[in-house]
């Protein structure tokens, strides 16, 4: 079913309230999410992007049954990743010589992962434009690692809309589409956590980005993701969002992550976390057990934080897989500008402290040298190392 987008363009995506996982397993959803198709119908009919593969069959559907496919005169191929991407097979066996627009890397990525299909693929670098009647055109501007090399932007004049593919989405269905009227509470935080755990790792593009897109001088009145809400009301709120994120961002919190065998770990995180509520109260504290609360929840907190204290026991002359998984999912995101603080327990040989140190040091962090190191079960000789931790972290 299209609803309305304004005036001649319209949603004609697919709206997956079932959908629990991204990515693989990597990407939590806890609010649903929605794959974002757009269609224009000006003097030219124009077809943004497509939905995930599993969702084909209905995609071409329903469109189908809003317009002769016929009628479509050119696709607009924003980003290759196969939730965008992956109806083009079926649509195309429908109007196989149907040109599509999209970036000399995107026609790569296409191909590796459909195959080479002959479809007629037109080139386009940031600046071109093609125009679609009405006095309107398109607008293309790459979005390189936002976060795929052949990612980018189509802005539309006359209404004013960027379709901004995976820059300034959600994973979150809003079966009324727009910010408006979304839970204001859950959008920002989707918002975050997305931004968080899929687009910081490039966050010194994404300034540079929107640097360019300012330069480019193109009022903007909607901007149209391919997940989540469209941001109609102040949508520029969310431009401001990500330039404060992308600059190293932390606020005055703390997280603790850690995982435990015994339990004597465990202490200890508790432990710290009181004494950074004792020394400053006005920190926000957070503690999570990494093998049994969800990844992509502690990551936004971290992206959140001045500073992460990471606890493992030592297991067989190293920490526990599951901190270990974690770490290194940790290094993928490559937060800046934040310190770090290790701690464990330990029966025999007792290296899990300064492994947790070493991989915290590979990921970017400024790894302070006090640290919580317990043989056995921690006891008051070990708490009492925790106070000069916690100063030393708020320092």
């Amino acid at each position: 079913m299209r609803k309305q987008v304004k005036n001649n363009v319209s949603w004609v995506g697919y709206m997956d309230w079932e959908l629990e996982s991204f990515h693989g397993d990597d990407y939590s959803i806890m609010n649903g999410s929605s794959q974002n198709a757009y269609l224009i119908e000006e003097e030219k009919t124009v077809l943004i992007d497509t939905v995930w593969t599993p969702h084909r069959f209905d995609f071409v559907e329903n469109l189908k049954k809003e317009i002769d496919l016929n009628k479509i005169d050119f696709i607009v191929a924003n980003h290759a990743e196969c939730d965008h991407s992956g109806s083009l097979i079926a649509l195309m066996k429908e109007i196989p010589n149907t040109p599509i627009y999209c970036t000399a890397a995107c026609v790569k990525s296409i191909e590796g992962q459909f195959g080479k299909q002959n479809w007629n693929f037109n080139i386009v670098k940031t600046g071109d434009s093609i125009e679609i009647g009405n006095g309107k055109k398109l607008i293309f501007v790459e979005m390189k690692m936002l976060h795929w090399p052949d990612s980018m932007a189509t802005y539309m004049t006359g209404d004013n809309i960027l379709f901004s593919n995976d820059a300034f989405g959600q994973h979150y269905a809003v079966a009324e589409l727009f910010n408006d009227k979304a839970n204001e509470c859950v959008l920002w935080k989707e918002a975050v956590k997305y931004f968080a755990n899929i687009l910081n790792p490039f966050a010194p593009l994404v300034s540079k980005k929107i640097e360019e897109i300012a330069a480019l001088n193109l009022p903007i009145e909607i901007i149209a993701p391919s997940h989540g809400a469209i941001w109609r009301d102040n949508p520029m709120q969310i431009v401001e969002k990500y330039a404060l994120w992308a600059n190293a961002y932390q606020e005055n919190q703390i997280t603790i992550a850690y995982d435990t065998m015994w339990g004597g770990t465990a202490k200890i995180a508790h432990k710290i976390s009181e004494e950074i509520q004792k020394q400053s109260p006005e920190t926000v504290v957070k503690v999570f057990n990494v093998a049994k609360q969800d990844k992509n929840e502690i990551m936004t907190e971290i992206f959140k934080s001045k500073a992460v204290v990471v606890g493992s026991p030592t297991a067989v002359n190293d920490i526990l897989s599951s901190v270990t998984g974690f770490l290194a999912f940790m290094k993928t995101l490559k937060f800046k500008n934040k310190k770090a603080a290790t701690f464990g327990c330990y029966g025999w040989s007792g290296e899990s402290v300064k492994i947790l140190q070493e991989k915290l040091k590979e990921s970017g962090f400024n790894v302070i040298d006090e640290n919580v190191k317990s043989l056995w079960n921690p006891d008051e000789e070990d708490f009492s190392k925790v106070p000069e931790l916690v100063a030393s972290l708020l320092a």
